[in-house]
């Protein structure tokens, strides 16, 4: 069996005026990540762990942010878009797993549903998803809430 193993990292400024979705769904914040997409971190790290993986570049090769035609575009429709390029070389999702770096607002009640989700968006099963969240202790940009990052490590595989 050929596999390939990817990694992808993201991170993103909080502030007030834009909305915080992160796995596919918006989450009620004081704060949202700014981005030229809707800043969706999470969505934004497994595209860059799936094009890795394949030697593919990187999610901003493929859906630039000078791209006029992408200002705003959900990133569930860049998840999908990108599942489709990694397909089309022949591959599947072994399996994703992710940690959200966030200090507020607390996310895992919310994990279940971005989990439905991205398995929905990516056409897999739920199983294959994993999503962990955790805080930095209050260091850095992330712990004084200025920011959020997430990590995703996929394995692909052959399609069969």
């Amino acid at each position: 069996m050929s596999i390939r193993i990817g990694m992808g990292y993201d991170v993103h400024q909080l502030a007030e005026g834009y909305k915080l979705w992160i796995g596919g769904i918006e989450i009620p914040y004081e704060k949202g990540s700014v981005g030229h997409s809707d800043g969706d971190v999470l969505i934004h790290a497994i595209c860059d762990a799936l094009l890795g993986a394949l030697n593919l570049r990187d999610i901003g090769y493929h859906f630039p942010d000078t791209d006029p035609e992408l200002k705003g575009i959900d990133s569930k429709i860049l998840l999908q878009k990108t599942m489709e390029i990694i397909r089309n070389e022949g591959y599947d999702l072994g399996n994703l797993d992710s940690t959200i770096c966030l200090q507020q607002p607390k996310i895992n009640p919310v994990i279940p549903e971005m989990q439905n989700t991205l398995a929905r968006v990516m056409n897999v099963d739920r199983s294959k998803v994993s999503i962990k969240a955790t805080t930095t202790e209050k260091l850095g940009f992330v712990g004084e809430g200025k920011g959020i990052s997430a990590y995703a490590t996929v394995l692909l595989v052959v399609s069969s």
